[in-house]
């Protein structure tokens, strides 16, 4: 064995034998740092396209969020679900078994995107008319989506591959491989838009270009001869097995963004019955204050991961106990101090996105109400993880739908007959309440069987 190799196979013992804190934290960081690189590039843009555009600019991008949203749940179905089975795989020492689980999440990926690519390109209009889109917003969405949807394929290439090489063992060059996007386009974007004068679609076009860095970065891994798991023949030939178990354990996360589709829908329709394109606009900045910190729940969650599926492989379930309890305190403190954040200064949040006054006074009614339990959405993510990295597929996607589904819908359309827009803003902490309770009993019934599974004493 050379010493890269011997290096390579180091850093998976380590996810076996190192303290889960530290590894937490060496996971998290560099994934937190570029998941939040990646988000603050999407604020940057939408705040680019609201002075530099306008207000139903804004509004049209809020739009297009259940379009990328689709698209993003066929990226994730394969590319979490990958992920998971590769640190499972590895954990058990099957290298083969990564190998093929890696091959056959490529082939998928490309047959996703050569779908949702086609339906979108042909039927955009009725699409973005059935979410919401108005005569005056429906031009921005249109020339935002249409120039965005080429570069789907490459953030769902380099989020997917991305994740895997993190759970392979490399979290700091997954950092890298977002933060060279997120710069990228940090730079494109301005120069698009304002430079060359092409306003939203500018904005769209400087996506696509700074995802295929990424995606080049990304790909380039795993061809290396150093890495753990890497391209090579005879893992591209889709296996029903494999293809199984990469889908049933993706299914949990990809039901999050499809539901996140049609709550949208639902949402963005109920906003233009009691508050118009302003309220929509509203609920757009809502969506990207809290992805900030969402993003960041989520880079610690991915930490989590690696750490969970690579020691369930190896049967160290005293391990998994730490990583969720570490995880779960962390994200929670998080999201209180987001949502503290949201609550005291909303009209500041607003005057970042929008000069127009009415915007600013909407968005201030909308976070001074939907934030108002934000501080235990943490904990859902953190739960919904841990069930999906160890197998459990049917809790993690009930989980995924209690919060968005089972709890949202009903009061989406049940407060508006009472409280008017509020009424939708106020549905967001009402879900939040609700689905914490169910997944308080769940964590505490799966505590409760991984004790009768292993004695208390084998978890010391």
């Amino acid at each position: 064995m050379t010493d890269q190799q011997s290096a390579a196979q180091a850093k998976l013992r380590a996810l076996e034998n190192a303290p889960v804190g530290r590894l937490l934290w060496e996971y998290s960081l560099p994934t937190v740092v570029g998941l939040l690189v990646m988000s603050l590039y999407n604020v940057v843009d939408r705040i680019f396209i609201g002075r530099g555009v306008g207000a139903d600019a804004i509004s049209g991008l809020a739009i297009t969020f259940p379009v990328m949203n689709l698209a993003t749940a066929l990226g994730v179905l394969v590319g979490a679900g990958a992920t998971t089975r590769v640190s499972i795989l590895l954990g058990q020492k099957n290298h083969r078994g990564a190998s093929e689980v890696l091959g056959n999440a490529l082939v998928l990926l490309l047959i996703n995107a050569t779908i949702y690519i086609s339906i979108f390109g042909i039927f955009i209009d009725p699409i973005l008319r059935a979410f919401g889109a108005s005569d005056a917003t429906l031009p921005y969405a249109r020339d935002f989506i249409l120039w965005l949807l080429p570069g789907l394929l490459m953030t769902n290439l380099a989020f997917g591959f991305n994740n895997i090489m993190r759970a392979s063992g490399y979290p700091r060059r997954a950092m890298e491989t977002m933060i060279l996007g997120a710069l990228a386009n940090l730079i494109l974007a301005p120069i698009f838009i304002f430079v060359l004068d092409l306003g939203i679609k500018g904005a769209a076009i400087a996506t696509d270009i700074a995802m295929t860095f990424s995606m080049i970065f990304v790909m380039a891994h795993f061809v290396r001869r150093d890495v753990t798991l890497r391209f090579t023949r005879g893992i591209y030939r889709l296996r029903a097995s494999v293809v199984l178990s990469i889908v049933s354990i993706g299914a949990a996360p990809a039901l999050v963004n499809a539901a996140s589709c049609f709550i949208n829908v639902i949402i963005n329709n109920s906003l233009a019955r009691y508050g118009g394109d302003s309220a929509i606009g509203a609920a757009g900045i809502f969506t990207t204050y809290t992805s900030l910190i969402v993003m960041i729940v989520l880079g610690i969650c991915q930490g989590m991961q690696a750490i969970v599926g690579y020691n369930y492989g190896a049967g160290r379930l005293d391990r998994l106990r730490k990583a969720l309890l570490l995880a779960t305190a962390v994200t929670t403190l998080i999201c209180f101090v987001g949502s503290i954040f949201g609550l005291l200064f909303p009209r500041l949040i607003a005057k970042a996105f929008t000069t127009d006054t009415y915007l600013i006074d909407v968005t201030d009614g909308c976070l001074s109400h939907a934030l108002l339990a934000f501080s235990v959405v943490g904990f859902q993510i953190v739960a919904t993880t841990f069930f999906q990295s160890i197998g459990c597929v049917g809790k993690s996607i009930f989980l995924s739908l209690a919060r968005q589904v089972i709890f949202l819908i009903p009061l989406l359309l049940w407060l508006p007959d009472f409280f008017g827009l509020n009424g939708v803003w106020l549905s967001f902490p009402g879900s939040d309440i609700c689905a914490t309770m169910v997944t308080a009993a769940m964590i505490v019934y799966e505590f409760r069987r991984i004790n009768r599974r292993i004695p208390v004493a084998g978890l010391n």
